[in-house]
């Protein structure tokens, strides 16, 4: 797999860029669809609820499974509980939920057996939201419910290329969060941050930067060759 150094050095502005790689991990909230709304809806009325700063539980929450957020703020608490609280209060929150510029014409062009979501959300509410955004979503993902430890720890990526059945080092990662973008280049994935939702400087795990999926174009080579993604990434 064509890869880069890290995005701190990334190619500039002109110069266009081809990955190779056999399977593409999206994470979902802020790469697939914002929900950043609903989010910050729902963490500011847990954490009143359980005398947390909204601030820190917002900050704290971005990019993590939920419930290790609730355990870092509230330890005391029944984790499991609190997951469901945030879980539903979440579920419930649809409002100014849209797919991301660029989606709709990438996931078109990837063939289904080369892509999958690793998302820091629960299964059903991963499920919801993609379904809710009219997103195809593959059979299996993987959830904050399929792994043992979240992001930034690489195991998300890694059981992402189990489920396409490649090497980690085959696939190409699409982040927005500081965590993913680290979890991802732990895995040995290639990783493409968009600047959505974290500032560069954040997201110097990346080994290229984008501001969006509008420029990525999908080139399915042939025989078992894989994929050659064409974009050009920002310079930093």
């Amino acid at each position: 797999m064509t890869k880069s150094s890290p995005a701190t050095s990334a190619p500039a502005a002109t110069t266009p860029v081809t990955v190779r790689c056999k399977g593409v991990l999206f994470d979902m909230d802020g790469i697939l669809i914002s929900s950043i709304g609903s989010v910050e809806r729902s963490w500011t009325i847990w954490a009143i609820s359980r005398n947390i700063s909204p601030e820190l539980a917002i900050h704290t929450a971005h990019g993590c499974r939920a419930i290790e957020t609730i355990r870092k703020l509230r330890p005391d608490l029944d984790d499991e509980a609190e997951l469901k609280y945030i879980e539903d209060i979440e579920v419930a929150d649809k409002e100014g939920l849209a797919v991301l510029p660029g989606v709709v014409d990438l996931l078109a062009a990837l063939p289904l057996a080369r892509w999958t979501v690793v998302t820091s959300a629960t299964e059903r509410l991963a499920r919801i939201r993609m379904e809710e955004g009219g997103l195809t979503v593959p059979e299996r993902i993987i959830t904050a419910d399929s792994v043992t430890v979240g992001k930034p720890h690489p195991e998300p990526y890694l059981r992402g290329a189990e489920i396409l059945g490649l090497p980690a080092s085959d696939c190409v990662v699409f982040e927005d969060s500081a965590s993913g973008t680290k979890a991802g280049r732990a895995a040995g994935c290639t990783v493409i941050g968009t600047t959505f939702s974290h500032s560069i400087a954040e997201l110097s795990a990346a080994h290229f930067l984008v501001n969006d999926l509008t420029a990525i174009r999908v080139e399915v080579l042939p025989g078992d060759e894989g994929l050659a993604l064409h974009f050009t990434p920002l310079a930093v």
